[in-house]
This record gives structure tokens, C-alpha cells and sequence, in this order.
């Protein structure tokens, strides 16, 4: 293999690259980008066996065809440390070279051929689902993807199509967020995604991708990217059964008051009592040691009596700062019952802290 490219494009590459490669032990070909020269274009791989990314890019000069591989976290340090310009890209033996102007440097290769296979997705069935409307609800049902659970299935997010409707949804066992949208999809099908495969596809695609699928893999293709990712293989908790059917109190209310009221208590504790009253809403703290917030804020409410609920104040805050809308609305089944928070066709039902 014998290349030129301008570094800045090298730099992009192997920057997009990084978070698929296994960085804890060297020794693994896993460590390494894979890189390919065909049909004019550069093509780079990484993987870590459960989720991996093929980069492709015509932006070079191909003196010399070939395959390599080259740990990826050294590629990168070197090219972050050159000039912008062209780089000189080519391999000897076991070694793979790279060099500009005066610089060099030499990388100790493995067996290009016994890099990981990459999945295929030309024969698999393809999902056809609006591929911004997903990526979108990814945003915003992440922060309530759990973390290290036993149960593998809820450290992911599930994507459950219908035959005229699919949902989103997330949990951490405390709460639950979902995404409905009414479309049609003439399908029956339950995928669970990961939740380290819903950060780099946020990361990495925007819209105009196509998605394919098998019972063990999602493979995302775009112009410049193709991602694959292992699916979580297991049953999601019964969500439709966690959604109250019904809700004693509705209240629509402003998000940016609402924010601000809940700020004002951050300041001593996350855990807040909020008080509905008919003509104001009142923030307590709800602190363990000697320290104490109040504030209340004036607006009107269709209540003859007042609420009360105790909530993790993050709970509340990862559901309104990812909203669009001006107003929400907040449902209330009393005071140690679960909650709902609703805009559009984004939920969370969240379970309160018990007063």
C-alpha cells in the first residue's frame, strides 16, 4: 500500500474511528484500524467485535493498492501531531509508515486478512421507519437508558414496531420514557439497541440512512459510514403495562417555569417537593442535613385543592430539557403515585419520592 492525503481528512477518519476500537490491551488486532484501498476509494475499519464502523473516502491519491491494519490510538496521536498538508501513507513487511516532510514514523502491523468480518446487509431486511424521527427520539429518551443492570435488556433502548405504529422506549426502573408515532410500518418487530450503539449513531448520523436488521445485529448505512451493532439479546419489561391508563389531574405549565423553580433548589439538593396550589406552585427541599430552599412562583391553576410530590429533580429536568415545546403537561395521580410528563408524543412516567 503506498497513499497520499491531506491530514485533515486522515484526522476525521481515524477520529470517527476511536470509540470502536479496544484500547485496553495492544496486543488484540482489535486495536488496529483496518485499511483498504479499492475502487479509488480508502477504505478504514474498527471494531471490538460488538459494535464496529467502516469509514469510506475518495479524498487521496492511491500510488500503490493494498491492505494494513495499524493500532488505532497511535495513528492518531501521530497524525494530531503533523502539519496540515499531505501525509504519505505506506507499508513494508510488517511495518506501516507514516511520513511528511521530515517527520516519520513506523507502526508494527498484524495480518491485515484476519481482521474481524465485518456483517453484511445486502440480503437483510430493511427497516423502513423515518430515519431523522428515530435518531431524534435517541436524543431524547438516552439519559433514561440504565447502566450496568443485571438484566441486559434494560441497559439498552427499544425500538417496537407495530403494524401502524412504532415506539421508543427507555427505562431505568425509577422511570420511563417513550415515543410514540402513529405511521405505518406493516411490520411486528422488537429490536433492542444498546445504549454504547445509541451514543455513536447520535454522534455520527443525522438522516437520509438506511437500516438493516437480523435477530443479531443493526447495521446503519450512509454515504461515508457503515455501523453495525450487536442487539441485546432478551424480553424488555411489559412497558404498556407501566403507562397509568389514568390520571386524576392534568395540568398544563410552563417549562421554563417550571426549570427554574426546580433550579432554585438544586442549589442545597436534587430532591425537591413541589406543592400545587390554585394560584401559585410552591419548591421545597427535600435535604437529609440542616440545609434548606424554598421558592414559589405565582400562576394560575385549575385545582380546588393542593398537590403534593416529591421528585428527583433530574428525573424531571432530562425530560425538559429535551423537549421543543414552550408548555408541557403534568399528570398526577396524588402524591407517592407515579407521575406522567407529556409533550407531543413524548412520556415519562417516573415513580416520586415518597412523602
Amino acid at each position: 500500500m503506498n497513499i497520499t492525503i491531506q491530514n485533515s481528512v486522515l484526522d476525521s477518519v481515524l477520529t470517527a474511528l476511536q470509540p470502536f476500537l479496544d484500547k485496553k490491551d495492544s496486543s488484540q488486532i482489535t486495536s488496529h484500524i483496518y485499511l483498504e484501498t479499492k475502487n479509488n476509494q480508502l477504505i478504514c475499519k474498527a471494531t471490538d467485535f460488538e459494535i464496529g464502523l467502516c469509514t469510506i473516502t475518495d479524498s487521496l491519491n492511491i500510488k500503490e493498492q493494498g491492505i494494513a491494519t495499524a493500532n488505532g490510538k497511535q495513528m492518531l496521536d501521530i497524525v494530531k501531531r503533523l502539519k496540515e498538508g499531505e501525509v504519505n501513507i505506506y507499508t513494508t513487511e510488517e511495518n506501516l509508515h507514516i511520513q511528511q516532510n521530515k517527520s516519520s514514523f513506523k507502526l508494527s502491523t498484524f495480518n491485515a486478512q484476519e481482521f474481524p468480518i465485518f456483517p453484511e446487509y445486502e440480503n437483510l431486511p430493511k427497516l423502513e421507519i423515518n430515519s431523522f424521527e428515530l435518531i431524534s427520539s435517541m436524543k431524547k429518551i438516552f439519559p433514561v437508558i440504565d447502566i450496568n443492570n443485571q438484566k441486559r435488556e434494560l441497559n439498552g433502548a427499544l425500538l417496537n414496531i407495530k403494524e401502524y405504529s412504532y415506539n421508543f422506549i427507555a427505562t431505568d426502573t425509577k422511570r420511563l420514557a417513550i415515543i410514540k408515532f402513529e405511521n405505518a410500518t406493516g411490520n411486528n418487530l422488537s429490536l433492542i439497541f444498546p445504549k454504547k450503539a445509541i451514543t455513536e449513531i447520535q454522534k455520527l448520523f443525522f438522516d437520509n440512512i438506511e437500516l438493516f436488521y437480523n435477530e443479531k445485529n443493526l447495521i446503519i448505512k450512509s454515504q461515508n459510514y457503515i455501523f453495525f451493532s450487536h442487539l441485546i439479546n432478551g424480553k424488555f419489561p411489559d412497558y404498556e403495562r407501566i403507562i397509568p391508563k389514568e390520571m386524576q389531574t392534568e395540568l398544563t405549565l410552563s417549562k421554563s417555569t417550571i426549570i427554574e423553580g426546580i433550579k432554585v433548589i438544586n442549589s442545597v439538593t436534587n430532591d425537591v417537593k413541589i406543592i400545587f396550589k390554585p394560584n401559585e406552585i410552591l419548591f421545597e427541599s427535600l435535604s437529609q442535613d440542616s440545609s434548606e430552599a424554598k421558592t414559589q412562583l405565582e400562576i394560575n391553576l385549575p385545582l380546588n385543592e393542593e398537590i403534593e410530590i416529591g421528585i428527583n429533580s433530574r428525573h424531571v429536568l432530562d425530560f425538559l430539557t429535551q423537549i421543543d415545546t414552550v408548555e408541557f403537561t403534568w399528570y398526577l395521580n396524588g402524591k407517592n403515585n407515579p407521575f406522567m410528563l407529556k409533550s407531543e408524543n413524548f412520556s415519562t412516567v417516573i415513580m416520586p419520592i415518597i412523602l
